[in-house]
This record gives C-alpha cells, structure tokens and sequence, in this order.
C-alpha cells in the first residue's frame, strides 16, 4: 500500500513535469514525454524482458528506453526542433511495430497477462522487486534535479530570450528520460497526465516560468493519480480498471470544460 502510494507520487510529479519540459524545450503546446517514441520503446522493452526472462521488466523498459533516447540525442544534434518532432512520431510507430511482433509471439498467456497489466498502468507493483526500487528511486532523483538546474535556461528558451543550442536539448532529452523512466518502467506508460497535465497548468497561469509550472503540475498530477488510484481500488465495481484509461475518463470531461471557458 505504502509503495504504490509512493508511486503515485513520483508519477504525479516526474510526468507532469518532464511534460512540461518537452513543451518548454520545443516551444509547443504538443509536447509530450511520449512523443519521441518513448513510450513504444519502454514497453517493447517490457515486452522483450517478460517474453524472454533475460532480465527484470523494469531494467528492460530502462535499457530500450535509453537506447531510443540515445537515437534521438544524435538526431537532435543534426536537425531543427520540427524535424526532430516528426521523427519522433515516425521512430515511435517502428518501435510500437517491433513490440506489437515479440508480444504477439509470446510463449504463454501468463507472461502475455503479465505484460499487459503493466501496459495498461497500474501501482501494483507486482514482480517488481527491491532493487528495481532503488534503481527506479535514482532515476528519478537525477531527473528531477536535472530539471530545477535546467529551469531558468528552459524559461528563458520558451520566452525567446535565447536560443538553446542542439547539444542542451539533446542533454535536456535524456534527463527527461531518466525522470518519465522512473515511474514508467515500474508502473507501465501512463497517457494523458504528461500532456493534459502541464497544459491545464498554463491555461491556469499564464506566467512563462516553467519552475511555477513545475509546482502547479506536479500537485495536479498528485491529485488527479490519487483520485484514480482510489477509484480502481475502491470504485471498481468488481471488474479490473486500468489506470490510464480510468484518469483518462475522470479527467477528459473536466479539461473539455476549462479548455471551452478559457
């Protein structure tokens, strides 16, 4: 109970805020941890660790991940931010292609179940063992300080006062992997929050600081992960709700009326 309270924590924070960071360092309201291929890379990661048991589930989604983040820190030291975005989407569909072939070959239906409950999102926690903790712990620990030094420069990059140059965003990118990789490879991909999160947040301050952002996100995040834990542990109604698509059905409807009154 304690451990999934605690992931729930550091979801609600390393999302939202490696979220915000992406909209900050492409200048785009789009911006999303996921968007470079991420996602897909984490769970072919997931998909390949569970399929074959050559290592635990939470260090394969880390090394697919980083690998992934390693093609796109050389891609974005050799093209524009536009460019960068577009190969993003192209290089996360052929990574989603190569997860989508090793789970449909998967040797039994338990390791398949397995994999797609952490696909789905969940803080059970389950096979996850001490080690992947600490490590999980460490990731976010470096992320996030990664993100309070970088927060003025990031600030400054948004507001047009300078430029960033390739090399800063490429850094910039694989400390935003380390932080959405703490909470992804322990809890699976969790959608909306890393994009409908840090946008709620500058519909609702205005200022273009990205550490009031930090704050203003984070504490949605929180709040809004929180409520959903609580709806799928105690609001189920006998059936099993993953937690991405239930936070998406309790928050789609609030983010539709304040985009509207805004």
């Amino acid at each position: 109970m304690l451990l999934s309270l605690l992931y729930v924590l550091i979801s609600g924070i390393a999302l939202p805020v490696g979220g915000i960071q992406m909209q900050y360092l492409w200048r785009n309201q789009l911006g999303d941890v996921y968007s470079l291929g991420l996602g897909s890379a984490a769970c072919l990661g997931a998909a390949a660790a569970t399929m074959s048991g050559w290592c635990s589930l939470t260090v394969g989604s880390f090394i697919c991940t980083l690998v992934c983040t390693l093609v796109c820190f050389l891609v974005t030291l050799r093209v524009s931010t536009q460019n960068l975005i577009t190969f993003g989407i192209l290089f996360g569909t052929f990574i989603g292609s190569l997860g989508t072939i090793v789970v449909t070959n998967a040797p039994n239906g338990d390791l398949l179940r397995q994999y797609y409950l952490w696909g789905a999102a969940n803080f059970r926690l389950e096979g996850v063992t001490t080690a992947d903790i600490i490590f999980s712990l460490c990731l976010f620990a470096v992320g996030l300080a990664a993100a309070i030094i970088d927060s003025r420069k990031l600030s400054a990059h948004f507001r047009g006062e300078i430029e960033l140059s390739n090399l800063h965003k490429a850094v910039s990118l694989l400390a935003i992997m380390f932080l959405v990789t703490s909470a992804v490879s322990i809890c699976g991909p969790i959608g909306f929050i890393s994009l409908g999160v840090p946008n709620l947040s500058r519909i609702v301050c205005r200022k273009q600081d990205i550490r009031l952002h930090y704050i203003i996100s984070s504490g949605m995040g929180i709040a809004l992960l929180l409520i959903t834990y609580l709806v799928v542990q105690y609001v189920n109604f006998g059936i099993y709700l993953p937690i991405s698509a239930t936070m998406a059905l309790i928050a789609l409807p609030l983010m539709a009326i304040i985009f509207i009154k805004k």
